[in-house]
């Protein structure tokens, strides 16, 4: 059988234990059995966001997670802050204008995240701004803000705070209620190891005042809704039951060593293709004070065509990297340091990148990201 490792930031690779989990025979979801799982999946997730507040699961991808925060939260004509620093942060934008509320954009340099300071400003220019949504993990550049920070400063605001944080759920740090992070949106398919299927959204009490204020016209994806039947554990409309089920024991697993720990190692893991990437002579694209843990982007010369690297890698030797997306669109390769992948696939993965530089034509000492991501995993 053909070799298929996904290093890609989504959907990442599943791991056997959750393989069979999703493959056992489904059940129904009106039934004390599920009510249980429905339990031990919310409970849970609270331990791993942080928060002791609302967490709300949706039968969508990460971005209806999204959605459903701009059309909770917001009402026709509103001024809502999105900060733009890769593909993602556009996408708050469009949402933003999808609910006919009026998106002041903050841009950023590609390559860095927004500080606390950009913030402060674009919120003093505009007071009467409902809320503030960014991207914890910018995918397309492969950078992080300091979110503790800016949630410090959010406190201290009306506004609410809204958190993007598909690719960092369970692989960058969080601690919702302690930041001030007042929604934090995010999807089963990245770090928690699982299939696409299953929308998250965490809402602080500020939030949920919002969300029982506004106006907006809503139906599937009207937290009122979720907030209703989670006082019974359960959920308004019919959820993606194999995934929840699934989402249970991946949560477990995240947490079974300390989810400090898990992320730590994934910290390491990134630190290594950072060395790797320079040691065969190749760039990592985000500046060093924003790089994020979930995954890297690479420079690659254009002469050496990074969509045929990535295309060769997948459809010759079963390795899957990402391509670029923007402005990155033929410049970078990405990839994926989170979730079920460990020390071992990224090996597999930077030797494949070198054979198929090598052959490219790209100069460099063979073994050499090899050496260099060692040097870190055993420092």
């Amino acid at each position: 059988m053909k070799r298929n490792l996904l290093l890609t930031p989504g959907p990442s690779k599943v791991p056997v234990e959750l393989c069979e989990v999703l493959g056992k025979p489904i059940i129904h979801h009106r039934t004390p059995q599920f009510q249980q799982i429905l339990k031990e999946v919310f409970a849970n997730l609270k331990t791993l966001i942080g928060t002791s507040s609302d967490v709300y699961l949706l039968a969508s991808s990460g971005t209806g997670a999204m959605e459903a925060a701009v059309g909770n939260l917001i009402n026709p004509g509103d001024k809502a802050i999105t900060v733009e620093y890769g593909k993602f942060g556009e996408r708050w934008t469009e949402l933003v204008k999808a609910y006919k509320a009026t998106p002041i954009v903050l841009k950023v340099a590609w390559g860095r995240a927004v500080t606390v300071e950009e913030i402060k400003k674009v919120l003093a220019d505009n007071p009467d701004a409902k809320a503030v949504f960014l991207t914890q993990c910018e995918t397309s550049t492969a950078v992080t803000p300091d979110l503790a920070s800016i949630g410090a400063f959010m406190k201290t605001t009306h506004a609410a705070l809204v958190v993007d944080a598909v690719s960092a759920l369970g692989t960058e740090p969080i601690r919702m209620d302690d930041w001030g992070v007042d929604v934090y949106c995010s999807g089963s398919h990245k770090g928690l190891m699982l299939p696409p299927g299953v929308g998250i959204v965490a809402a602080s009490a500020k939030a949920i005042a919002m969300i029982s204020a506004s106006t907006n016209v809503r139906f599937y994806f009207d937290l009122r809704k979720a907030r209703k039947a989670l006082a019974d554990t359960d959920t308004p409309f019919t959820p993606a039951i194999g995934i929840v089920i699934a989402l249970n024991e991946a949560v477990k697993m995240l947490m079974a060593d300390g989810i400090d720990k898990k992320q730590a190692y994934y910290l390491k893991m990134a630190q290594a293709v950072w060395a790797a990437a320079e040691a065969i002579g190749l760039s990592v694209y985000a500046q060093p004070a924003f790089r994020s843990r979930a995954l890297t982007a690479i420079m690659i010369p254009e002469a050496l065509d990074p969509k045929k690297l990535v295309k060769i890698m997948r459809d010759t030797h079963g390795i899957t990297f990402a391509g670029g997306q923007g402005e990155l669109d033929g410049k970078v390769v990405r990839i994926a340091h989170m979730g079920a992948v460990d020390e071992y696939d990224i090996l597999t993965g930077l030797s494949c990148l070198e054979k198929v530089l090598k052959q490219a034509g790209h100069k460099f000492e063979l073994g050499a990201s090899l050496a260099a991501a060692q040097k870190v995993f055993n420092s």
